[in-house]
């Protein structure tokens, strides 16, 4: 059985929520992000990228409609959103290859 992956953040920047216990947030530009990974779900090192990561910020948490961590959030990387899926009103289907040949 297959297992599915669990996307966390990788973000260009970071805030501290003073509202919830100094918190540290994403900002800036996000990524789909795998734990246990160095890179993220387009590709981009973490390290040469300089991205910080948030273990404990959940992919679905970045996006408006959530209610989440998506304060400060001012793009979300569109390859990423393909691949890890966008959930919410306005998200198309996810692509999938239906018939290869």
């Amino acid at each position: 059985m297959a297992r599915t992956p669990r996307y966390n953040v990788a973000a260009s920047g970071q805030w501290t929520d003073e509202e919830e216990g100094r918190r540290r947030l994403p900002a800036g530009e996000v990524h789909a992000w795998e734990p246990g990974r160095n890179e993220t779900v387009c590709g981009l090192s973490l390290s040469r990228s300089r991205l910080a990561r948030f273990p404990h910020v959940t992919w679905q948490d970045i996006f408006p409609e959530s209610g989440g961590a998506a304060d400060r959030v001012q793009r979300v990387c569109p390859r990423c959103a393909s691949a890890a899926g966008r959930r919410g009103p306005d998200a198309r289907p996810r692509w999938r290859r239906v018939n290869p040949r």
